[in-house]
């Protein structure tokens, strides 16, 4: 229902009709045998398109109800930084494995990216969700793309099209249909918003200067050392702030054990992975679409999994929020060739994304 991705990359395969043939002896006669890497690598390519945009809609979009799960009984920074260590741990470990050995400044690099994302991005989320309902920090959070979309107008990266200003809007609109009545609800603190607004900032800045620092080529590698690196920070910010001192190991819930090993596993080590590789090969106004789609997954596992009313209310924000989508796609189109081709040899528009 959210994706689009396969149909685009259907469409790039069927415009490369001359692929390269090769000339063989069939029955004493020479016949030209289309060779079949080409196509086998688009379909390999539009596979794991597809399945990294699932991977940053549905996984992340349901990690909103697993930090509210994690923090009611672990503090934020501690539950981020645990999260951060294990899963950046576990990856790093794979990079060395396949021969990864970390250069000074990849460690630079990934200080930087990690701040943004996860010390400032994530700190102040896990933060705000005991004081802000998980629809709220989802709509809130949606505001990702305007700010990535700002800082790139900022720093003369690339232009803000009518389509794409228009997508934007539309898709604030989607969410705030979706999630207008948690506005309201008691629980949502103006600190609370204001922080999930900060992190949101935080992370579209992120996303912003990632392509221009040096990071890993290794791609597991280029996960791991950013988490890592905010992991190291969250959790020296969580001795500062005196969580660890106020924590009781044995009140921690079966719930908040089991939210942060969902988080460890399928938000930080799968969803993470997948979106920095298609922060390298797609637009990121287009990767960052995934905070449109998240809210919708969220209230469809609620209604799924908790019995929550799927209403005429969430219909019409989720074919906003599709719109949105398009309209993005469409004014990316024109805007990011130039920057894509400073940052990245293997892709120069959001036709080539694969």
């Amino acid at each position: 229902m959210f994706l689009e991705i396969p149909a685009q990359i259907l469409a790039l395969i069927r415009s490369r009709q001359m692929l390269p043939a090769r000339l063989v002896n069939i029955g004493g006669r020479p016949v030209l045998v289309p060779k079949t890497n080409s196509t086998q690598k688009l379909r390999l390519d539009s596979l794991k398109l597809a399945l990294a945009f699932a991977a940053i809609y549905v996984i992340w979009g349901s990690t909103y109800l697993a930090i509210r799960y994690a923090v009611e009984t672990i503090p934020p920074l501690v539950t981020a930084g645990i999260r951060h260590t294990v899963a950046g741990g576990i990856l790093l470990a794979w990079a060395y494995a396949r021969g990864y050995r970390a250069k000074r400044e990849h460690w630079i690099a990934g200080a930087i990216v990690g701040a943004f994302f996860f010390l400032v991005g994530h700190g102040t989320l896990h933060w705000a969700e005991q004081h802000v309902a998980s629809g709220l920090a989802a709509l809130l959070i949606a505001t990702e793309p305007m700010f990535i979309l700002v800082l790139a107008w900022a720093s003369r990266q690339q232009k803000i099209s009518r389509a794409s200003a228009l997508g934007l809007a539309l898709g604030v609109v989607g969410v705030a249909i979706l999630t207008g009545m948690e506005v309201s609800a008691k629980d949502a603190s103006l600190l609370g918003m204001m922080a999930v607004l900060i992190g949101s900032a935080a992370w579209a800045a992120g996303v912003v200067i990632s392509p221009k620092v040096k990071l890993p080529d290794d791609a597991v590698a280029r996960t791991a050392v950013p988490l890592v690196c905010g992991a190291v920070m969250l959790l020296a910010s969580a001795g500062i702030a005196g969580e660890f001192q106020g924590l009781h190991w044995s009140a921690i819930s079966l719930k908040s054990i089991l939210g942060l090993a969902y988080l460890i596993v399928f938000g930080s080590i799968v969803a993470f992975t997948s979106y920095t590789w298609l922060l390298q090969r797609c637009p990121p106004a287009l990767v960052a679409t995934h905070t449109y789609a998240n809210p919708v997954v969220a209230v469809l596992l609620g209604w799924l999994l908790a019995g929550e009313a799927l209403t005429l209310r969430v219909v019409v924000a989720a074919i906003a929020i599709l719109g949105a989508i398009v309209l993005i796609r469409r004014g990316e189109g024109s805007t990011a060739r130039r920057v894509l081709a400073k940052h990245s040899g293997e892709v120069t528009s959001i036709e080539e994304c694969a």
